[in-house]
């Protein structure tokens, strides 16, 4: 298990297979409907209908919960204004960009007014600027309007910035738990990282460097060295020296306070991997998409924006009552990754729909659909 089987327990999207767990006061095995009832949740994909406006996305997540229609409204204006939708809250959210999307994402999950948020990489895909502005928001959910949110990331920056409390879990365990200064002050001391001119240096001198007086620990990272020492300015003189002796050339040298970086690197012996999560699961679409050879692509996923990407829907409202009306009001959800943009699943070639007729193989087959229906009524 990891930070997302974790959420997904939490959420009551998955069983535990031991243990317990519980929110809000609620057992998550024997209280589901309660547990559901007071927390909001956001997945690393987009849980937002493309084919529906930003506002018309709210009033379904308020109808979903069977919320007043008063209430709706009410809500519906100030989760507008809080995340600086109301321009955008009449188009197409298949117009949205990335970061807006996100903000729609969390403002839906908002809407019944939960005690626990959880947010499962909010910000994974987005560029540095709409990261930003989106912890800003967050902030602004937790300062003012009190609310507990169980934040999942790999961006260890973000945990810095935004978390009163940090968990590191690594292969399914919790390594340790403490606020980001207490655990910034476990490392014991200054970092320096030391790279060498002929690669990854040999044993002798990393325990060399572990028996000097000012090391506190050594770990061996790639073809660099991480030292911890107890007064970087002070250490940093004396150990040159002693490396020197060895015949180690030093190529570059680092030295800095300790970061969470420096906390995960000592409680897991490894450097901490940027974006681990989403080139290991890929996109959620490409479980089903085929290959050339016809079979499931699960073993071999695309990263976020490697898929093929959907063409443009259509974005005019009488358009899209045509469309809310053929579908049911259902919906694709197009939730891709990369920017914001979406990603249709790719059927094979030898699929037919119901007519008989192959059914179009690139990946925009659904506006496709939409396009041919549209024609059929106007002839």
């Amino acid at each position: 298990a990891g930070k997302t089987s974790t959420i997904k327990i939490l959420t009551t999207l998955s069983r535990p297979s031991s243990g317990a767990a519980s929110v809000a006061g609620f057992d998550v095995v024997r209280d589901g409907p309660a547990v559901r009832r007071v927390i909001g949740y956001v997945a690393q994909e987009a849980g937002v209908d493309h084919f529906l406006t930003g506002r018309e996305n709210l009033v379904l997540q308020g109808r979903l919960y069977h919320l007043e229609r008063r209430l709706i409204e009410e809500r519906t204006r100030e989760l507008l204004d809080l995340f600086d939708l109301l321009p955008v809250a009449d188009r197409l959210v298949s117009s949205y960009s990335g970061g807006t999307k996100r903000k729609l994402d969390i403002a839906t999950a908002l809407l019944h007014r939960p005690r626990v948020l959880f947010l499962d990489e909010p910000t994974l895909g987005l560029d540095l600027q709409s990261r930003h502005a989106l912890w800003d928001y967050i902030r602004r959910l937790n300062t003012a309007y009190g609310m507990t949110i169980f934040l999942t990331t790999h961006y260890l920056e973000e945990a810095d910035k935004l978390a009163h409390r940090v968990a590191i879990l690594d292969q399914g365990g919790v390594k340790a738990v403490g606020t980001p200064e207490a655990l910034k002050d476990g490392v014991g001391g200054d970092a320096i990282r030391l790279s060498f001119e002929s690669g990854a240096p040999g044993p002798d001198v990393w325990q060399a460097l572990r028996r000097h007086p000012l090391v506190v620990d050594v770990i061996a990272e790639g073809e660099s060295l991480h030292v911890v020492v107890k007064e970087g300015r002070e250490a940093l003189p004396k150990l040159l020296p002693a490396l020197d002796a060895l015949g180690a050339g030093v190529r570059s040298i680092t030295v800095s306070r300790p970061s969470l970086d420096d906390v995960f690197l000592k409680h897991t012996g490894k450097a901490f991997a940027v974006g681990a999560s989403a080139a290991e699961g890929g996109a959620w679409w490409t479980k089903w998409q085929k290959n050339a050879s016809g079979s499931s692509a699960t073993e071999d996923r695309c990263s976020p924006g490697q898929g093929r990407e959907a063409e443009s829907a259509p974005t005019d409202a009488g358009a899209a009552k045509e469309k809310e009306s053929e579908w049911g009001g259902s919906g694709w959800n197009a939730g891709g990754q990369d920017g914001g943009k979406g990603a249709w699943p790719a059927p094979s070639s030898s699929a037919s729909n119901d007519a008989g007729a192959d059914t179009p193989s690139n990946a925009a087959w659904p506006t496709q659909r939409w396009a041919d229906k549209n024609k059929e009524r106007k002839d």
